[in-house]
């Protein structure tokens, strides 16, 4: 077995190389569980190194993985890199450069909106190591009150629309009667605008009941929410509303106008003759200048 300064120095080096790799790996950590955020409030989402070392000469890539090819916020060797940024996450992200010296990269997220929602990842990136954890986030926004319009006849009952608008996730849109039945209504029309909130509308024909009472109710489960307005509809519209009262209306204002406007006509007509007569007999009394 050899021995002396020379096996010293190889034993030393091999110890500072096997020392320098260990020291070179981290962890990274993160919640286990999802995040659940209100549209509008600020969230952070923890992430940090194990061991707290320093990351200011490391890089920083906040990822959300619905995005391909561009990234939620970087950070590299003491530089916030703004190149391939996802547009809706400008001036909405940043890092407690305070904490970074410590192994602190925890990402924090102003003004939340529909279109945070997502799996993210934090990785982290040294000249010799990597390591990353992924964050679901989900978020939740309570829309409006359900706002109901009457449309008028409709195949011989009461046309009614309810609309709700900024909810998510995408809610569902239900008609009830009185006792909470569902009725029968047409197709749900969706709609979701650029920062990710969804509008909700349906139509429903109804006829006339003996409470003539109807509810729209709007409701998430996945986030526990719901919201509904009821509505009363008068008898005397379902009355008002039905095709031979409809034309019973049209034919008595026709006769009305037939009635009141006839005379009016023949008036004028002779009130124009009369004048145009009296014209022509003063111009026949006048002397010929010629």
């Amino acid at each position: 077995m050899a021995t002396g300064p020379d096996c010293q120095y190889v034993t030393l080096l091999i110890l500072l190389h096997s020392l320098t790799s260990e020291s070179a790996k981290f962890d990274v950590l993160g919640p286990t569980e999802p995040i659940v955020a209100v549209t509008g409030d600020d969230i952070i989402l923890p992430c940090y190194l194990k061991p707290n070392i320093s990351v200011e000469d490391m890089t920083v890539d906040w990822l959300n993985l619905d995005f391909i090819d561009e990234h939620v916020y970087r950070y590299q060797n003491g530089r916030i890199i703004q190149e391939d940024q996802i547009p809706s996450y400008k001036g909405r992200t940043s890092l407690f450069k305070e904490e970074l010296w410590r192994g602190n990269t925890s990402l924090k997220l102003t003004r939340v909106q529909g279109t945070d929602e997502g799996l993210y990842e934090c990785l982290i990136k040294s000249q010799r190591w990597y390591e990353y954890v992924q964050i679901q986030v989900h978020v939740k926004a309570v829309g409006s009150r359900p706002v109901v319009s009457i449309e008028g006849h409709r195949e011989g009952g009461m046309g009614l629309v309810c609309q709700s608008e900024g909810w998510h996730p995408e809610p569902d849109l239900v008609w009830l009667d009185s006792k909470g039945v569902s009725l029968s209504a047409g197709p749900p029309e969706t709609h979701r605008d650029i920062k990710g909130f969804y509008t909700v509308k349906k139509h429903v024909i109804v006829q006339e009941t003996d409470t003539n009472l109807f509810t729209c109710r709007v409701q998430q489960r996945r986030i526990n929410e719901e919201v509904e307005t009821e509505v009363h509809i008068p008898s005397e519209l379902f009355d008002y509303t039905t095709p031979w009262r409809w034309s019973f209306i049209v034919s008595w204002s026709l006769g009305v106008i037939t009635v009141i406007g006839l005379p009016l006509a023949v008036y004028w007509i002779h009130k124009k003759k009369a004048y145009l007569w009296t014209r022509n007999d003063r111009t026949d009394d006048l002397p010929d200048l010629g």
